[in-house]
């Protein structure tokens, strides 16, 4: 585990939206017919296929989807049109750890150490800690506005929830990562299986 700073500014927009499962296979869906991210993120806006009840929310969601599955490969945008429930909750998480650095260290330092670790629970308190850590070396953190941060810390565990990696209570619930996702996150170095609550190897 990496624990070294990073001097790169986190993205911070994952303030709504969680993981967009319902407009993700959609959005795959249009990238194989179209080949072009720009013109799905057009189209998704234009027709509001993500049922948004605003203008304005509808732009932010489409501009926030795309941004997410651009990080997949074309076999994983392949594989998101044709996912299981599961599937789709478990690439959808991968692609938001790619998207935004700082859930992806959360994932890692916090989510899976405290599952191997047998420690069982997350609550807010361990977002809180996590984030304070960071801040030393990310003044983006320390800058974040009280609202905003709630909001941050909201988002992200409404999506751990969605993405069935802990329960309405807080606790961890083990991913059993399906054949076909896994084949994916482990061609990369390191394997983005270090993104999930799993004793199979990183």
């Amino acid at each position: 585990m990496n624990l070294a700073p990073d001097p790169q500014r986190y993205q911070l927009s994952f303030t709504a939206g969680a993981l967009y499962l319902a407009g993700a296979p959609i959005a795959a869906e249009l990238y194989l017919r179209l080949r072009n991210w720009a013109e799905v993120r057009g189209v998704l806006r234009a027709d509001n296929l993500l049922r948004a009840r605003t203008a304005a929310t509808t732009t932010r969601w489409s501009r926030e989807l795309v941004q997410r599955l651009e990080t997949l490969s074309l076999e994983e945008v392949e594989l998101l049109a044709d996912a299981t429930s599961e599937e789709l909750a478990q690439l959808m998480w991968t692609a938001t750890c790619r998207r935004y650095a700082l859930i992806a260290e959360f994932a890692e330092e916090v989510l899976r150490d405290r599952f191997l670790l047998m420690q069982t629970e997350l609550a807010h308190e361990h977002f809180d800690a996590f984030v304070s850590g960071k801040s030393l070396w990310h003044d983006e953190l320390s800058e974040l506005e009280p609202a905003t941060f709630r909001k941050l810390r909201s988002n992200l565990f409404t999506m751990l929830r969605e993405g069935n990696l802990i329960s309405e209570g807080g606790t961890i619930i083990p991913t059993v990562l399906s054949v076909r996702v896994k084949e994916h996150l482990v061609r990369r170095t390191p394997s983005d299986v270090r993104f999930f609550p799993t004793r199979e190897i990183a």
